[in-house]
């Protein structure tokens, strides 16, 4: 089981040796909920075979859901899920794929993969990244507005002061004299290099250092998602003179992430996104409009396609959830055919835009229904 990355939507696009099937279906988390999945897959599989057969023969068909049917039996894919699942297959492919947001079921077969929801849920606006620190560790975390899952981090990525310091750590030696007090009487007196809090200090200070510099390395460099600081009071100030990742934003959650429940810091973290969110929607709304007026964009569908070929897209904004069956005939011209999604020689349009668009090292963007102000669902912005 993997989670959707760039690679993978990068690989999968590069794959035009047919058929090439792509089913998604929501998911559950927990018991009892998660024993409808396996029910539910079976009724795509159903669908899957209807549209198999329209181009091939019984004993292909049968081949082709093989690897599905088997997937029924894995206890392991039906216990451990988030809230979607996406399966893809060809001769050269098969891939379970987690996706931490709902998706709508669908069954593709086409010449290449329908990796538009992947895309959906890496490239939507409302995907944040929390960091929860303390003195002694730290977590990382994905989510949005709905929900956030701990990242599994790999063993080069320190996780605790340990990690971080190792035989750097501030070592703690103090003496012990004695002094004659007033009186003549004596007593112990306790001195050393500074004090435990000076110490402790020294090395928050320097743990944190290697915390911010590594998840702007490792993770805030490649995911380019805002990051959200959830700690104490105090150690926003620390963490804030020691980093220097521009993709942290001014406001976090003043409290120990260790003490709020998934469900709570989704919440809380969501209150710090929701205005970075809309702010990013609005103007990426202003930047389309602005461009169709400078004749430097497009809302047209034959346009966008051509200019896509050409290289010369350099953002595209896609409408969440929109789907346009149908198939680029000339990418050259532009021009498109309409058909029926089970139809395999069809895909969705606006899958395979994007797909141009990310080959040619443009930027997809998708957007909620209710913030795309283009009929066309899509809108591209020229690079020239």
């Amino acid at each position: 089981m993997k989670l959707p990355t760039r690679e993978l939507i990068h690989r999968l696009s590069s794959i035009s040796t047919g058929p090439c099937i792509s089913i998604y279906m929501p998911t559950h988390r927990t018991h009892p909920d998660n024993g409808q999945d396996p029910i539910r897959f079976q009724n795509l599989l159903k669908e899957l075979e209807a549209s198999l057969s329209q181009k091939y023969s019984v004993g292909e068909v049968r081949s082709y859901l093989q690897p599905f049917e088997n997937i029924k039996e894995e206890r392991d894919v039906w216990n451990y899920n988030l809230d979607g699942l996406a399966v893809f297959y060809s001769k050269d492919v098969f891939e379970l794929v987690r996706i931490p947001v709902i998706v709508t079921e669908l069954v593709v077969v086409s010449d290449s993969f329908h990796t538009k929801p992947l895309r959906k849920y890496l490239q939507t606006e409302d995907r944040f990244q929390i960091l929860g620190l303390s003195l002694h560790e730290m977590r990382l975390y994905e989510g949005n507005r709905h929900s956030v899952s701990e990242i599994e981090l790999g063993n080069d990525v320190p996780k605790t002061i340990q990690d971080a310091l190792g035989d750097e750590l501030t070592e703690k030696h103090t003496t012990v004299a004695s002094y004659g007090g007033v009186g003549g009487g004596s007593g112990n007196m306790h001195h050393g290099h500074g004090s435990k809090k000076d110490e402790t200090d020294i090395d928050a200070e320097r743990f944190f250092r290697v915390v911010a510099d590594t998840v702007y390395e490792k993770f805030s460099k490649e995911s380019e998602l805002p990051l959200i600081l959830a700690a104490l009071p105090e150690h926003h100030n620390l963490f804030n003179k020691v980093n220097k990742n521009p993709f942290l934003l001014e406001s976090g959650i003043a409290l120990n992430p260790d003490a709020l429940s998934a469900d709570k810091l989704a919440t809380m973290a969501w209150e710090v996104m929701e205005p970075e969110y809309n702010q990013r929607l609005k103007s990426w709304s202003e930047k389309a409009g602005q461009a169709i007026a400078d004749q430097k964009g497009s809302d047209l569908i034959s346009d966008i396609v051509a200019a896509a070929t050409e290289g010369r897209v350099e953002t595209l904004l896609i409408e969440s959830d929109l789907i346009l069956p149908g198939k680029i005939v000339d990418e050259v011209s532009g021009r498109v055919e309409t058909g029926e999604l089970s139809d395999p020689e069809t895909d969705d349009l606006l899958d395979d835009i994007g797909e141009i668009v990310e080959k040619m090292g443009g930027r997809v963007l998708v957007i909620p229904a209710d913030q795309m102000k283009f009929e066309s669902g899509c809108v591209a912005l020229y690079r020239y």
